[in-house]
């Protein structure tokens, strides 16, 4: 039983590690996020190209402030901020979820924004044993009903 508990944990352990791989990005503190609307964007929004700095989405941590700075000459709008030109505008993300904000920027009108909760060494080794104590588990159950089986036998 303590065996199988033990290779369940391991199972957790690896898994958990593969995830922490790909979402390391958010695995720090909360900062100041600057987003550059460069000069020339409305006009080139008004020919259905998108500006090369600005991406269609946009990852945050949960605290993260969001600078809007407008270099062009025609004020812009993301969401509930108006950012005259040479002006800038901030936004804090307080809330973990994804965004969809309408913007003046991009030829497609919207910018998606991704908040997500910060990775910490505690949601970490939540994640192992959420996978592997359930898994321990059934390894032990399916361990006791085969040696059962060959008791009998």
């Amino acid at each position: 039983m303590v065996l199988s508990l033990l290779i369940g944990l391991l199972v957790g352990l690896a898994l958990s590690e593969i995830s922490f791989y790909f979402l390391r990005e958010t695995q720090r503190e909360p900062q100041r996020v600057e987003l550059v609307i460069p000069p020339g964007t409305a006009e080139r929004v008004a020919r259905g190209e998108t500006p090369p700095s600005i991406p269609e989405e946009m990852t945050f941590v949960l605290g993260d402030t969001l600078v809007v700075r407008n270099e062009d000459s025609v004020p812009h709008q993301l969401g509930p901020l108006w950012v005259p030109p040479g002006a800038t505008a901030s936004l804090q993300l307080d809330t973990a979820q994804n965004y969809v904000f309408a913007c003046s920027f991009r030829p497609d009108n919207y910018l998606g924004l991704d908040v997500r909760e910060p990775l910490t060494t505690g949601t970490r080794l939540i994640g192992i044993l959420f996978a592997g104590l359930p898994l321990g588990a059934l390894l032990a159950a399916y361990s006791a009903v085969v040696i059962g089986r060959k008791d009998e036998e």
